[in-house]
């Protein structure tokens, strides 16, 4: 059996995994993920219809973003887990087509029939079954036309990305119609055989934008519960102590965990994405939140190895378990690996009777390093950033971050983030900072020259540090002396890469190589519009940059 996946960097060969995935993935998994990919078309299609009469359900919406976001990379391995979403997804999409069938009706018009495609599918009777539909439903066979099969490929990371954001911010409660209205638009459109490349480039744009509320949302949700992140130092040491390690993304996660644990002489320790919940008011405030422990996703396997805890895996980022830590990990929300233990309720029991059965941390104080620099605490400070900026003493600011990953060529980042000049300073967020924010840059005017703005997540606070830099200098983004070199893994990258583009940003450097789906045709319109650009060397890079200064 084969298989055909280019949805995230580590495509082998810069063009896809054919037979394995990189990440992990097989081709059983590949084709059901594929298959419930094409579910969710049928469901959005009808979704779509029904609310052009005003008849939505928001049951159907959500299992449309849990759905995407299942099939983000590094989220679900599971075979069984997949075939039940699948036939929920074919339950969903027979009740979307009622909703649709009925609004039409009591409007006085003929809902539309379907004889083929997404929205007439209909579910094999076993699993073996479903994996033969997966493979007739791959990405591959969305469009002949290269160019615009690349638009779609964009399209359909940027909505993966975007509903894991939305999903983030739904389970605390917060939540905007235009998100799921969107989503079901454009998962329809990629059905629409008459729609062109300048469609759905148009779409892409218009996903950047409806990406930008999302994360606004979610930044909101988060504030709202935790308090705004405050410049906070993190301890990369140990603590004497039984101990959980916690990896993803999920806020909402490791504050269940948190409470379920105090008292318990249990210490709660953070990991890669994890690590700006330190930041958190409504989070720091737990004692027991002891500190940082390893650095990105792609480490977990000598991490994990070595980490004398139970481990609890939330949102993305999860690898193959090895043997020697198998047995202490266990899965939250949508992530699955077959065999692991799932946590479907936020109730940890098992979590912290695991922990409680192994030997724990001696104690071992480290190093500390800084994070919480979201906008707010930021802007609270925007008028000596300011004045830094017009006395000469900060000549200009570099975001640097994005995904991490395993393929080679990421040392550029390091490389890049020891080169910038030491009148700079550099914003910082999602897991690409741990390839340098170990590092000592010190400061300016007592400015620290390395700011944490917090996860991927979180890109919404460097824009909007960038947008009251913009509007305190009176002139656009474009105009600062701002620079992106971003790295990519994952399709929430690639909906952060759309934000920035529907703002209009240019010249951002992009890396450690471009995505496999996009053509050299696409490519062309990326750079002539926005000047997008792969990066180079480090040395030729900076000297471009700082001599356009």
């Amino acid at each position: 059996m084969g298989m055909f996946c280019n949805q995230c960097e580590q495509a082998k060969g810069g063009t896809g995994c054919d037979l394995v995935g990189v990440c992990g993935k097989k081709p059983d998994v590949a084709a059901l993920q594929d298959l419930l990919l094409y579910g969710l078309k049928g469901i959005s299609i009808y979704a779509d219809k029904a609310r052009a009469f005003g008849a939505r359900d928001e049951a159907i919406d959500l299992f449309v973003l849990e759905g995407l976001f299942t099939t983000v990379t590094n989220v679900n391995f599971d075979p069984a887990r997949l075939e039940l979403e699948i036939r929920k997804a074919y339950e969903l999409k027979e009740k979307a087509r009622n909703l649709y069938t009925g609004a039409a009706v009591k409007a006085g018009q003929t809902a539309a029939s379907f004889n083929d495609g997404p929205a007439a599918w209909v579910p094999a009777a076993d699993l073996a079954g479903l994996v033969a539909q997966g493979e007739q439903h791959g990405i591959n066979t969305q469009s002949t036309d290269r160019d615009v099969l690349s638009a779609i490929e964009i399209l359909i990371g940027g909505l993966k990305g975007m509903a894991a954001y939305a999903d983030h911010a739904y389970i605390l409660g917060a939540q905007d119609d235009a998100i799921f209205a969107f989503t079901e638009k454009a998962l329809a459109a990629t059905t629409d055989a008459s729609l062109g490349l300048m469609d759905f480039v148009g779409l892409c744009m218009e996903c950047g934008t409806v990406n930008l509320k999302t994360m606004e949302i979610l930044s909101n949700a988060h504030t709202s519960r935790y308090g705004h992140p405050v410049p906070t130092a993190v301890n990369l040491g140990t603590k004497a102590g039984k101990a959980i390690l916690v990896s993803g993304h999920d806020l909402l996660d490791l504050e269940a965990l948190l409470k379920q644990t105090e008292g318990k002489g249990i210490c709660i320790y953070t990991h890669g994405e994890m690590l700006p919940a330190h930041g958190y008011p409504g989070l720091k405030k737990y004692a027991h939140l002891a500190g940082n422990y390893g650095g990105a996703w792609q480490d977990q396997a000598k991490e994990f190895a070595a980490f004398p805890g139970a481990i609890l895996m939330t949102t993305n980022c999860i690898q193959k378990p090895a043997e020697s830590y198998v047995g202490h990990i266990f899965t939250s929300g949508l992530v699955a690996w077959p065999g692991v233990k799932h946590i479907a309720d936020r109730n940890y029991a098992a979590v912290i009777e695991c922990a409680l059965a192994l030997p724990g941390f001696p104690e071992a104080p480290g190093q500390e390093i800084l994070v919480g620099f979201g906008h707010n605490a930021v802007l609270g400070v925007a008028d000596k950033v300011i004045a830094g900026v017009k006395a000469g003493a900060i000549k200009r600011f570099f975001l640097i971050g994005g995904c991490d990953g395993a393929k080679p060529g990421r040392n550029y980042f390091t490389e890049f983030a020891e080169a910038v000049p030491k009148d700079c300073v550099i914003l910082t967020l999602a897991c690409g900072k741990f390839r340098f924010n170990k590092q000592a840059f010190g400061d300016i005017g007592g400015i620290p020259r390395l700011l944490d703005i917090g996860q991927c997540n979180d890109a919404y606070s460097a824009i909007q540090i960038a947008l009251a830099l913009a509007g305190a200098f009176n002139c656009g983004v474009n105009d600062l002396p701002l620079s992106m070199v971003l790295s990519w893994y994952e399709q929430k990258a690639v909906v952060i890469l759309l934000t920035l583009l529907s703002l209009g940003i240019k010249n951002i450097k992009l890396g450690p190589s471009l995505p496999a789906f996009i053509t050299p045709n696409v490519l062309d319109f990326l750079v002539a519009n926005f000047n997008i650009a792969p990066i180079g060397t480090v040395e030729g890079d900076m000297k471009q940059i700082m001599g356009a200064a």
